[in-house]
């Protein structure tokens, strides 16, 4: 059997392209419009450069840190995308995968699978969640939650239904109903490798949400959740406190891309923020979250733990993002690539990369510690940060 263990991010999103349907792949690859701020997350991160020292470096480096209450081995946290559909186990893979390599995982409510299970393959689960509903419909998700045993709640709430990409969306079925596994032959046909997977798994994708129901109602679809999603109505900075205060425990409000509003965040209650444009899959023209990362961090680092999402596609980005204030990072579509080449280990290998990356340039920059990294490891050129609502 070939050796299916991959040397970098960039190799595993080739082999998830070869491997997946070409609707499943665009589906990983997508952001909004013109793409623009997707480019720029992962851009900007080569305009920054690294100032390392030839002697008197660490023997041993420490990477270990905690987010949320929980301890992890690496700060490179797994981030909520829904409906994991790439491959059968879906978040079941990926819990098990950051359990192995000792990190926390943040569970989509749009997930699909259900919270229950992916608690059990991973204790240090964080269960995320859209405004959807009203506040009874939100109360009973987490209550859910709570009894399935998550350790913490991420809200998201950088979404503005931004829709058309220049390049064509991804088709994806309402449903897996009969007919559409017959128009879908063609498509399983020409990646045979993905098409035997689910066979031998024994299941298809359904293409539901069930973390989304409340009350015993069926799970929806995917397209039906959204359609929830969008009707309900945005909610208000009373909202985000009273969700705080009705969860009572570890809670990330995802999606900060402002001063202001990180300062209103500590203001209702939240343990941390994830600066976040939705991984450009938002408003596109946002500015990359690396640059707006050391003003938010700034502002609000002392009151509550900053983390940052967007364009991590290496270990050398999470130093940066740590030199830059972030406490971890969470990571998206690099672990979905991983997850697409090669199932669960797949994602293994990329926190692996993420981890001896990391490693590398701790040794390089003469450190001991990931709490040792500042700005002074960076070359930092002139005009790169962004101060939004400052």
């Amino acid at each position: 059997m070939a050796n299916k263990w991959f040397e970098t991010v960039a190799v595993a999103q080739r082999r998830a392209k070869k491997h997946l349907p070409a609707s499943v792949y665009g589906a990983l690859i997508a952001g909004a419009e013109q793409g623009i701020t997707i480019r720029d997350n992962v851009d900007a991160f080569a305009e920054l450069g690294f100032a390392p020292h030839v002697a008197g470096l660490s023997p041993t480096r420490e990477m270990a840190t905690t987010v949320m209450g929980q301890d992890i081995s690496l700060p490179v946290l797994i981030s909520p995308t829904g409906v994991q559909a790439v491959h059968p186990d879906g978040e079941v893979a990926v819990a098990r995968a950051a359990a192995a390599r000792g990190t926390a995982m943040g569970l989509s409510s749009f997930a699909s699978k259900p919270v229950e299970e992916v608690i059990a393959a991973n204790p240090k689960t964080f269960f995320q969640m859209y405004w959807v509903g009203n506040r009874d419909e939100m109360a009973a998700r987490m209550e859910r939650a709570r009894a399935a045993g998550a350790v913490g709640v991420i809200v998201t709430l950088d979404w503005s239904f931004s829709f058309g990409r220049d390049w064509g969306s991804p088709r994806i079925p309402e449903k897996m109903t009969l007919e559409e596994m017959v128009r879908q032959i063609p498509t399983g046909l020409s990646r045979p490798a993905w098409l035997y997977q689910w066979l031998r798994s024994g299941a298809i994708p359904d293409l539901t949400v069930p973390n989304l129901p409340v009350g015993g109602a069926p799970a929806p679809t995917f397209f039906g959740a959204y359609g929830q999603w969008m009707q309900s109505a945005p909610p208000s900075w009373d909202d985000v406190a009273w969700l705080r205060q009705q969860w009572g425990g570890p809670f990330m409000l995802k999606g900060v891309t402002r001063i202001d509003d990180a300062k209103r965040a500590v203001d209702a209650g939240v343990s941390a923020i994830s600066v976040s444009n939705h991984g450009g899959n938002n408003l596109d023209g946002t500015p990359a979250t690396i640059r707006m990362l050391p003003e938010i961090a700034r502002a609000v680092g002392d009151q509550v733990e900053v983390l940052m999402d967007g364009g991590i596609r290496r270990g050398s980005d999470v130093a940066k993002a740590l030199a830059l204030g972030a406490k971890a990072v969470m990571i998206g579509r690099a672990y979905l690539w991983g997850l697409g080449a090669n199932g669960q280990a797949g994602v293994e290998n990329v926190l692996d990369l993420m981890r001896s990356g990391l490693d590398s340039c701790l040794l390089g920059l003469g450190h001991s510690s990931i709490s040792e990294l500042s700005p002074d490891d960076l070359v930092i050129p002139p005009g790169f940060t962004r101060r939004l609502g400052g």
